[in-house]
């Protein structure tokens, strides 16, 4: 790897983690340089700014968690085994990049006129619109689920986000048997 290529890695890297145990806002360029043993001009060559440099801690260490909920939300005409490959694909990726996923939750509340809100707003919709798309797929299957397919994207986003959070607060497991009980408890809603 270049040196150059070895910097950028770096950047992105170690801006994830401060914005991460931080928050985005908490964490200044200059913080950010140091902690790299860069120069501002390099982060500046680099990415522009430090919402550019946001912008690809979001798509180059959250592009993995979409890909993997693209493929698990792959309608299958089986709706609870579909949730579970899509509740595993977060869990998988929360144990894999815990610190992309602290940040993911904490931009997924952010104010939406705040940096961190915006730069995280298409991000969001894109998972957002897997997990619906798959909800509406279901609905031609599940009579009972029609029109309610964006009210259960949320919801099922909500649940697993939720004990990802517990997770990543040191509260809670997060394995396969955690995840399966998240989505029998969401499917008891969906279907009762």
């Amino acid at each position: 790897m270049s040196e150059s290529a070895g910097n950028r890695e770096l950047l992105r890297d170690r801006a994830a983690s401060l914005f991460s145990e931080r928050g985005y806002e908490a964490v200044g360029v200059s913080e950010i340089c140091e902690v790299c043993e860069v120069t501002k001009p390099t982060l500046y060559h680099y990415f522009g700014s430090k919402r550019g440099l946001l912008d690809a801690v979001i798509a180059e260490r959250g592009g993995p968690l979409v890909e993997s909920v693209r493929e698990a939300a792959c309608y299958a005409h089986d709706v609870p085994l579909g949730l579970e490959r899509i509740a595993f694909a977060f869990m998988r990726f929360a144990l894999a990049d815990p610190a992309f996923s602290r940040l993911r939750l904490a931009m997924s509340f952010a104010p939406p006129a705040s940096e961190a809100g915006a730069a995280a707003a298409a991000f969001n919709r894109n998972l957002f619109g897997l997990i619906e798309d798959f909800f509406l797929l279901a609905s031609a299957d599940h009579g009972n689920m029609k029109g309610r397919h964006r009210a259960y994207a949320g919801t099922f986003i909500g649940t697993v986000d939720t004990y990802v959070g517990f997770w990543l607060a040191g509260s809670s497991p997060l394995d396969e048997a955690t995840m399966r009980g998240a989505v029998r408890q969401f499917m008891y809603g969906i279907f009762s």
